[in-house]
């Protein structure tokens, strides 16, 4: 085949929801990656979710996305973080068994219709017009096509640093990408150089796991997945030892030895999961840093040390692998290593993850500054859809960042740019109380189904459950008590003469559904996921009226188009400071406009002055 609508390259995360977002839609697309067999492999730590991760992949599985049912096949330990904290923080998160994960990942690839997998290299790109016209493969040649998606994670001019050992790879025992990022070079796309790494892998045999502390899997493990019923992989302990002096001077004593710090490598690294040499520079006061010791695999003895990250040289690692309690004997079965590779800068980006200067051209994952897999396979499946939408001659689509996580992680990609790998925190949206994990179907489903985009076993499921919580919400509304008779059932409330319905009731600490069941038996016809969404929603009810207010207000000036005519530099008024990130990245909205570091509201009115010469009527975003 020598033409496809849409060509995803790469098949990390990124790359895999891509492809199948696009197939999904109706696109021909072809998924090319180095070697089929490592297609959904997990690069780095064999995990899943996490605070403001977990929400994106239920986010990717309200739009029929892969990751969430992948990770329920190949989740070992199921855990909800901040579980006593309200719902808004609450995180789904699992440890993966890497094989089982890339199975699962493969099946879902494999079964998609108008998806074809392609063993091979793109080493450049067809460019007809401006336009995207198709790639260039090193055994297959040219091959035509109306959309491409770049999911290159760490390939483009990918280096691996041990020590002063120093190679060309994209991971571990895999070439980089050189010919296409110096073809991006060459179409004068900005870019940047990051680098993250990750820690040595051990023999589970060689390790005293006794007198370790050990955290246990929830006792019901919460799935991902709206369509995963019940969990039915075994669910395992994992353990957690500590660095300690010992170990710390080890590190100092070496530091002039770690590709980090001895000059070599100059990429900026994530943050907020810092190599062990960033730790014992930063953090030097602490005695010691937890490090979680996680099977790899049901089957496998493989350990992956959790907060050891480290490019440090052989001989380093295993004295100071050693010096921790548990692993005095361990063996090291793959040393740990730094990796630093090109991104490309967001803000050349449309929030469609287009390329401006590029039509047709969408990048998603590492590519675009980020780091985790759920950051990337969220992009991977908006820059999937509107691939194929633009090889269907379609308008784009996009999450707003009030509907979503992922509306919030594009947001700051393509308005603010990176100055570090990118990692998503609940703390970065504004409307948390409405964004949570638990109601990611309830946001998003919806819109898939309006774009065609959720297959028939979802938009069945999804309909019966809400027209069950529908019927629940209605219910609830309908009943209520006085004062005095909620006081008879130990309800404890004011006592004012006020009447409470049962949905009013369950906003209140301590009344849920089973209290409720007891006073009005139709409770009990609404199974459990239905009481658990209805009691969320009745506790944040207040919360989330306040906030639509502002949700209203950022929405409609997401609607308000600046006019393309418009010339900020002619302007007067608008400081030169202003005008040069205005002419940076120009916004095509004046919600946009609104989020750039120094906007004032003078300088808004007269942008928007300004545009509306050229465009009476101000347009909105359907």
């Amino acid at each position: 085949m020598n033409q496809f609508d849409v060509i995803v390259v790469g098949g990390g995360h990124a790359g895999c929801e891509a492809a199948a977002a696009s197939a999904r839609l109706g696109a021909k697309t072809a998924l090319v990656t180095y070697q089929a067999v490592k297609i959904g492999v997990m690069s780095c730590n064999p995990a899943i979710g996490g605070l403001g991760k977990g929400h994106l992949v239920r986010e990717i599985d309200a739009l029929d996305g892969l990751m969430g049912r992948a990770a329920d096949q190949g989740g070992i330990q199921f855990r909800v973080l901040n579980r006593r904290k309200g719902p808004a923080v609450r995180a789904p998160r699992t440890q993966a068994d890497r094989k089982l994960y890339r199975q699962a990942i493969q099946t879902l690839i494999y079964e998609q219709n108008n998806l074809f997998i392609v063993e091979d290299e793109a080493i450049d790109l067809i460019i007809e017009n401006g336009n995207i016209a198709g790639i260039i493969l090193t055994k297959g040649g040219a091959v035509k096509t109306g959309s491409v998606v770049l999911a290159t994670g760490t390939f483009l001019r990918g280096v691996i640093y041990i020590g002063d050992k120093v190679w060309p790879a994209g991971r571990m025992g895999e070439s980089p990408a050189q010919k296409l990022a110096k073809r991006l070079a060459y179409y004068q796309v900005k870019n940047g150089r990051f680098k993250t790494g990750t820690p040595p892998r051990l023999d589970g045999k060689t390790i005293d796991w006794h007198g370790l502390d050990w955290q246990k899997p929830d006792s019901e493990p919460m799935p991902f997945s709206f369509l995963t019923e019940k969990i039915k992989q075994p669910q395992i302990d994992c353990a957690i030892t500590r660095t300690n002096t010992e170990t710390h001077r080890i590190i100092r004593d070496n530091l002039h030895r770690s590709a980090m710090y001895s000059g070599m490598i100059q990429g900026i690294g994530p943050r907020y999961c810092p190599a062990i040499e960033d730790k014992i520079v930063k953090f030097g006061d602490r005695d010691g840093h937890q490090i979680f010791l996680e099977p790899e695999g049901l089957h496998d003895n493989t350990i992956y040390p959790n907060g050891i990250s480290t490019s440090l040289p052989e001989d380093v690692q295993n004295v100071l692998i050693r010096s921790i309690e548990g692993l005095q004997h361990a063996t090291i079965l793959q040393l740990g290593y730094a990796i630093e590779y090109d991104f490309v800068d967001p803000r050349q980006l449309e929030r469609s993850l287009e390329l401006r200067s590029i039509p047709g051209l969408f990048l998603a994952g590492q590519i675009n500054g980020t780091t985790g897999y759920e950051e990337a396979a969220a992009q991977g499946l908006i820059a999937g859809l509107n691939a194929a939408r633009k090889a269907g001659n379609l308008l784009p689509v996009f999450v707003q960042r009030t509907q979503a996580y992922i509306g919030v992680m594009i947001d700051d990609l393509v308005l603010r740019g990176v100055t570090e790998p990118y990692r998503m925190f609940t703390s970065r949206s504004e409307f948390r109380l409405s964004l949570r994990a638990d109601n990611a179907d309830q946001r998003l489903t919806p819109f898939g189904i309006k774009l065609g985009f959720i297959g028939r076993e979802r938009e069945t499921a999804f309909l019966q459950q809400n027209e069950m919580l529908q019927q629940a919400r209605k219910f609830a509304e309908s009943v209520s008590l006085t004062p005095n008779e909620a006081t008879v059932y130990g309800f404890e409330i004011n006592q004012d003469g006020v009447r409470r319905t049962a949905y009013d009731l369950l906003s209140y600490s301590g009344i849920n559904g089973a209290r409720l069941a007891k006073i009005w038996p139709e409770f009990r016809k609404f199974n459990a996921r239905t009481m658990e969404a209805l009691e969320i929603e009745a506790q944040y009810a207040v919360y989330i009226q306040r906030q639509k207010k502002e949700i209203a207000i950022l929405e409609r000036d997401e609607g308000l188009l600046i006019s393309n005519d418009v010339r900020f530099n002619d302007i007067p008024g608008l400081s030169n400071e202003l005008k040069d990130k205005l002419l940076q990245r120009p916004p095509r909205t004046i919600a946009e406009a609104q989020k750039i570091d120094g906007m004032t509201p003078a300088a808004l009115f007269l942008i928007m002055t300004h545009s509306r010469r050229f465009n009476h009527s101000q347009e909105t975003i359907a």
